[in-house]
């Protein structure tokens, strides 16, 4: 039987065929997000799930920022920005991670917790790994323990979740 957050993505998903090029299936967790009792079965899930078990979570950009910064209020602990490179200042660890044609970059500020912290790191899609690869590893070279990581759907005829490593992961929706 799925959770309470599992039944409301899989009834509030959309999906748009050809977006953003021809042959992909874009699938859209925004009405998920505009829907409150959703967006709180999605919280809930995840702070629940990780329980006790991290110190500050981490949201990439952009649409993890909306998860870490409701699970972190939730679980009263630190959340960090994880962001598309070039867009934090000051001092900051850069890490390259290869894209479907070509790379990106994402970066972290350093110094925001203390050593040792466990980080619980949050997107709203596990694709092919390469971002929350890139995210997990910028938390080791921080000093950081990864305690997991937690999204609201995995697309699994990608393969993501391979390029993660042993890290706990929990998904709510698999397609």
């Amino acid at each position: 039987m799925p959770t309470p957050a599992a039944a409301h993505v899989n009834t509030l998903l959309a999906s748009y065929p050809d977006f953003p090029k021809p042959g992909i299936l874009f699938r859209d967790l925004n009405p998920v997000f505009a829907d409150a009792a959703a967006f709180r079965s999605l919280i809930d899930e995840l702070a629940g799930r990780f329980a006790g078990k991290f110190d500050a979570v981490a949201g990439i950009e952009a649409r993890g920022f909306l998860l870490a910064a409701a699970v972190g209020y939730a679980a009263d602990v630190a959340v960090l920005a994880v962001r598309k490179g070039g867009k934090l200042p000051g001092a900051v660890l850069s890490e390259e991670y290869d894209l479907e044609y070509g790379s990106a970059c994402l970066e972290l500020e350093i110094g925001q917790l203390a050593p040792g912290s466990r980080v619980l790191v949050l997107d709203d899609v596990l694709a092919t790994g390469g971002t929350i690869a890139a995210t997990s590893r910028l938390i080791g070279r921080a000093g950081y323990a990864l305690a997991g990581v937690g999204v609201v759907l995995e697309l699994t005829d990608l393969d993501g979740r391979s390029r993660l490593g042993d890290a706990a992961v929990h998904t709510i929706v698999a397609l």
